[in-house]
């Protein structure tokens, strides 16, 4: 075969040197496929697996594919929320396109698949707030779109709200920043391709009005603004007041951000606070949690497991009458907590959700069995009842498989 892989360097990815490269993308046959729910390409997108691993490969122009892995990778690189280039395929037979090979994101969901299977409460207002937070994470980073929609979005459970990750980055470009010439053509593409979208969608569901397209669109640009105004604004303060800068550090935490520096400018009337968009960091909770556990989650995942671990900490020292360390309450509610209630999980039901989500929803179910009951029903019981009555029925979101068909014809018309 002369086709030539290129990947990423590191371990754990298959070589894919066993799929037919020589072949369109929109004809291969072969046994690795898989269909994949997914957004609306204009390139062809076919998915393959590896041992329980899912790829997503779309074929495109080989300087196209290049330009998109490098994006993807520098974005990656910078701890933004995006799907994971694994390669990129040049050189094929017969003067193919190249393929960009991407990592599937396991537990995540297209926006239509959301809206059609139901189940996430407040489906409109999360959708809205995580499209508003990840346009701004992705601004604050200097990339500018060019094409934000929420078909080439991915969604997570994240701890009741939902995490937006971008898909495609075909159109984007990376600065050392944004003007707000940039910033705002951006913006005003997003309204008008969530817009669209929304339409598209009512007609598809059959259900008109019920998404409101033109609110939604309108309410996801003011989030952003809102968002983007609150981690990047200056603000001024007098000499008795330096208590604002630790009371606007603290509201920005509980956003989920972190800032590296502060800018204090003093004048006659006191002093101006600037924050540069370069130096406020997404992911405070996160990043957190993983340093004091290992644990990997989502934002608000990880701000719910560390309100828990403070928690059992406090009830600790309040049952030991003494102070107990940090680093000794951690490794108490590892031991004692969290790794007990993740051991009682059968085996076959983690393909529903993520384990920081399964944490989260099973805090959740604790909470209300104890209301109904007036004592706390712990969480033994909580975990026995939360896998019956919840979690079984759930259905699988590791890798949400498309309907099976029988026309294969049919198929390669839609791939194509």
């Amino acid at each position: 075969m002369a086709a030539r892989l290129q990947l990423v360097a590191r371990t754990g990815h298959p070589n894919f040197l066993d799929l037919p490269w020589e072949q369109p993308l929109a004809s291969w046959k072969s046994e690795r496929l898989v269909e994949v729910e997914r957004g609306i390409h204009r390139h062809v997108v076919r998915f393959v697996e590896y041992s329980g691993a899912i790829y997503a490969l779309k074929e495109l122009p080989p300087e196209l594919a290049r330009r998109e892995y490098r994006l993807l990778r520098s974005l990656a690189a910078d701890e933004m929320p995006v799907v994971e280039a694994v390669g990129v395929v040049t050189e094929r037979p017969n003067d193919r396109e190249a393929v960009l090979i991407t990592r599937h994101l396991d537990y995540s969901l297209p926006f239509r698949t959301l809206f059609a299977r139901g189940g996430v409460p407040n489906l409109r207002v999360r959708l809205l707030d995580a499209g508003a937070e990840l346009l701004v994470r992705l601004h604050l980073g200097g990339f500018y779109w060019g094409d934000c929609s929420l078909s080439n979005t991915l969604f997570r459970r994240d701890a009741g709200a939902l995490a937006a990750y971008l898909v495609d980055a075909e159109t984007g470009e990376l600065h050392p920043s944004l003007s707000d010439g940039q910033r705002r053509l951006d913006l005003t593409i997003a309204e008008d391709n969530v817009h669209g979208e929304l339409l598209d969608l009512e007609a598809e569901l059959d259900r008109p009005g019920e998404l409101a397209p033109e609110e939604t669109a309108a309410e996801l640009a003011a989030r952003y603004e809102t968002l983007w105004d609150e981690l990047t604004r200056e603000q001024a303060f007098g000499s008795e007041n330096r208590y604002v800068i630790d009371e606007r550090l603290r509201r920005l935490n509980e956003l989920g951000f972190d800032v590296e520096e502060v800018e204090l400018v003093a004048g006659e009337d006191g002093y101006r606070l600037r924050l540069n968009p370069r130096v406020v960091e997404p992911g405070h909770h996160r990043r957190r949690l993983h340093a004091l556990t290992g644990l990997n989650a989502q934002e608000n995942q990880a701000r719910r497991l560390l309100n828990d671990l403070a928690g059992f900490r406090a009830r600790l020292e309040q049952d030991e009458g003494r102070t107990v360390p940090e680093t000794v309450g951690v490794h108490r509610w590892l031991a004692d907590v969290f790794e007990p209630a993740m051991a009682a999980i059968p085996g076959e039901l983690w393909g529903k959700r993520q384990a920081a989500e399964v944490f989260h929803e099973l805090l959740e179910h604790r909470w209300f069995r104890s209301q109904q009951a007036g004592e706390d029903i712990g969480l033994v019981s909580a975990v026995k009842t939360y896998v019956e009555d919840v979690l079984q029925h759930a259905p699988d979101e590791r890798a949400v498989l498309a309907p099976e068909t029988d026309d294969e014809d049919e198929d390669e018309d839609e791939d194509g």
